[in-house]
């Protein structure tokens, strides 16, 4: 199977986020089959890990993540993830959203840290 992701000191895994960090530039934004063209163009190039979006933002975003899913995290394909803020809805949103993809798949935490946040 391509793209395991086991611990290998030998290996360098490709974790792209050029499908969700991609549209935070202004005036960029990508449609649900724009997406899956890159996802597409990303896993012919053996990327391991794609970062296919932010299912709770949007409507478009989770379709966007649940077609590249489907379609391009096949068995010999990249292993696809979805990025979600610590809550319980951005979690289930991101699990539903990557669940079509052959192999088990991931979601990826945000844990926003601001000033009135202490760490010790």
């Amino acid at each position: 199977m391509k793209n395991q992701l086991t611990p290998n000191q030998d290996r360098i895994v490709i974790f792209d986020t050029t499908l969700r960090d991609g549209e935070q530039c202004p005036g960029a934004t990508l449609n649900v089959d724009e997406k899956l063209a890159i996802a597409r163009q990303l896993a012919r190039l053996g990327v391991d890990v794609i970062e296919a979006g932010f299912p709770y933002a949007s409507k478009g975003d989770f379709a966007a993540v649940q077609r590249i899913a489907s379609q391009v995290g096949t068995p010999d394909g990249p292993t696809i993830c979805g990025l979600a803020r610590a809550t319980e809805q951005d979690i289930k949103a991101a699990g539903e959203a990557v669940k079509p993809a052959a192999r088990p798949a991931f979601i990826r935490l945000l844990l926003p840290l601001t000033s009135t946040c202490s760490i010790s």
